[in-house]
């Protein structure tokens, strides 16, 4: 299988998740849920990618199918493999660049401040509502700031715009997950808009990687 057929086999079964995604848990809905980004680690490892790339691309994969299952050690795995795929791309981005991770605040001043602001404000829209996954989430958004910091630390294109999808996405899960009740009627249509952002999220940052 090449790289471009893995890509889009990832992309046509990400939109078939669309429907399901304010679903039940479900076996078959785990695996659909999974495939997407599997298929972008293909992809990646098949057109020679950095390694720390395909690594995120599988921890974002184990991340999809943890969260898809119910309860909280589910959710905390699914948490931490997402963490340490930022951590991954927070390797590549910085390996690409050649940069120390302080001068996203040189080459993109204004993004760079607008993260680590919206991860300051954490404190009074989203860590009050956590309860006991205050420091998980903390931890969380820490590494996803740094990853976000690392990606300005490369040319402004295709990656970026990724990583900023890729953000938003967590924005609105942390919204979904903490500050909506289980019978808000947004519950449903949050969940296409973050799958949306976060399908074009991953596919955006790995197809700027492989184009760097």
């Amino acid at each position: 299988m090449t790289p471009g057929v893995a890509f889009w086999i990832g992309l046509a079964v990400a939109v078939t998740y669309f429907p399901m995604s304010d679903g039940r848990t479900s076996w078959p809905r785990s695996v659909v849920k999974t495939v997407p980004l599997l298929a972008f680690a293909a992809a990646a490892y098949g057109g020679g990618a950095p390694l720390w790339l395909v690594a995120g691309l599988l921890l974002s994969a184990a991340g999809d199918f943890a969260l898809s299952r119910r309860g909280d050690l589910a959710f905390l795995s699914g948490l931490g493999a997402f963490a340490l795929a930022h951590v991954a791309y927070l390797g590549v981005f910085l390996d690409l660049s050649g940069r120390p991770i302080w001068d996203a605040f040189v080459l993109a001043p204004a993004l760079a401040v607008f993260l680590v602001g919206v991860t300051l404000s954490t404190e009074f829209w989203l860590i009050p509502h956590t309860n006991g996954l205050r420091w998980p989430v903390r931890a969380y958004a820490v590494i996803i700031t740094l990853m976000g910091l690392a990606q300005l630390t490369l040319p402004i294109g295709q990656a970026t715009l990724g990583m900023t999808l890729f953000y938003t996405s967590d924005v609105v899960l942390a919204m979904q997950l903490f500050r909506m009740g289980a019978d808000n009627p947004l519950v449903g249509r949050t969940s296409w808009v973050i799958w949306g952002l976060y399908i074009a999220g991953q596919s955006l940052i790995l197809t700027g990687i492989m184009t760097l």
